[in-house]
């Protein structure tokens, strides 16, 4: 699906990051915007930036794990714009904590965003890209999505979950040939604010400190801006790939991951422990 001129977008977690580039790219390919993100402050900077390119924008204060407001957010945005054509299911937390030490607030509490915001998002938006004869949805997922780290046990759950959920939707509408498809997002180490703004519980000390400053970690490892990652999504959209790997950190770990478990277990294992010993 071309995303040009006379397409209507819609985007979870747009008030910075990833959210914020693609509405930013999409805006100055003449696509319609209605965006939507928890941090309104956020939000307003990125609806002003979008503005200013010509194209309609409207924005909603949305918590994903809230389903019922996510139904009437859909709902809004076909009566806002008159119809929809793609949604991007980006919004997403973070969370640093053992299995065993993890309380199950915070669990609940990622799992209802990055895991129940993507599932309320398709559901929610596929009956109306359906009725526009074409449409696209794109979940974000991650390279956790593709192999386990420790200390990100919750994140993992959620983002194998979003992977396994977007390839079967991916298949169904293939069998049904209903003029809609979707594609996975596995983004590498990309330079937003999602690790700076984890969660962080004190166990993941006893994982030789896995975790316990994830915001500087990711800082340094980050590889790929937001709007590079932006313009790789578009590119899969338009070529409707089934999954994209995002920054070439990502490609590296999607080739490790196919390595047999137990040899990246026991890297990941070799790893945690070098770290405690400083």
């Amino acid at each position: 699906m071309e995303l040009t001129e006379g397409t209507i977008a819609a985007i979870t977690g747009a008030g910075s990051g990833i959210g914020r580039a693609l509405a930013e790219l999409l805006a100055t390919r003449g696509v319609q915007l209605a965006l939507s993100d928890i941090d309104e402050v956020g939000l307003a900077e990125t609806v002003t930036r979008c503005e200013g390119r010509g194209v309609k924008v409207t924005s909603q204060r949305l918590d994903v794990a809230d389903r019922d407001a996510v139904y009437a957010w859909a709902d809004q945005v076909v009566a806002d714009h008159g119809a929809v054509h793609l949604i991007v299911n980006n919004a997403g937390v973070a969370l640093g904590a053992t299995v065993e030490g993890m309380a199950i607030d915070d669990f609940q509490w990622l799992m209802s965003i990055n895991f129940w915001g993507v599932v309320h998002g398709t559901q929610a938006f596929l009956p109306h890209l359906k009725a526009a004869g074409r449409g696209h949805v794109v979940n974000l997922s991650s390279v956790f999505g593709l192999f386990a780290v420790p200390s990100q046990s919750a994140y993992n759950a959620a983002k194998f979950g979003v992977r396994g959920f977007t390839d079967a939707l991916r298949m169904e509408l293939e069998i049904e040939g209903a003029g809609v498809s979707s594609t996975t997002i596995h983004p590498g180490g990309i330079k937003t604010n999602i690790a700076r703004n984890a969660r962080i519980d004190p166990s993941v000390e006893g994982l030789g400190g896995a975790g316990a400053d994830i915001g500087a970690d990711f800082d340094r490892i980050a590889m790929t801006s937001p709007a590079k990652a932006a313009r790789q999504i578009v590119k899969a959209v338009e070529a409707d790939k089934r999954r994209a790997l995002i920054g070439p950190d990502a490609k590296v770990l999607d080739l490790l991951a196919r390595l047999p478990a137990g040899v990246m277990q026991r890297a990941m294992i070799r790893g945690a422990k070098r770290a405690a010993k400083g």
